[in-house]
């Protein structure tokens, strides 16, 4: 285990409020980057992926970075827009 991930595992032991916040914001990177591969496995840039979708690049780059809050219809025809189908698990 590296130094950086026994770190957070010890502040997340004595800090609640750190340790949701850190667990939550994982969860929004984790979409961001899932988007942003999707859209890499596709072969598409953002800007091409913003003219299916017909928005701006910038929407684009926002959701990859900054997926929190994002909605299922939204998640829905970005999948569609990559070929992709939207599957939702809960575990």
């Amino acid at each position: 285990m590296s130094d950086l991930k026994k770190y957070i595992n010890e502040r997340k032991k004595r800090d609640k409020k750190f340790a949701e916040g850190y667990d939550e914001g994982y969860e929004q990177f984790k979409v961001g980057v899932m988007l942003r591969q999707a859209r890499e496995s596709a072969g598409l840039t953002q800007e091409e992926l913003a003219r299916r979708l017909k928005t701006k690049k910038t929407a684009i780059s926002r959701i990859e970075n900054h997926a929190e809050d994002i909605k299922l219809s939204t998640l829905e025809r970005v999948a569609t827009a990559l070929g992709k189908r939207l599957q939702v698990n809960i575990a």
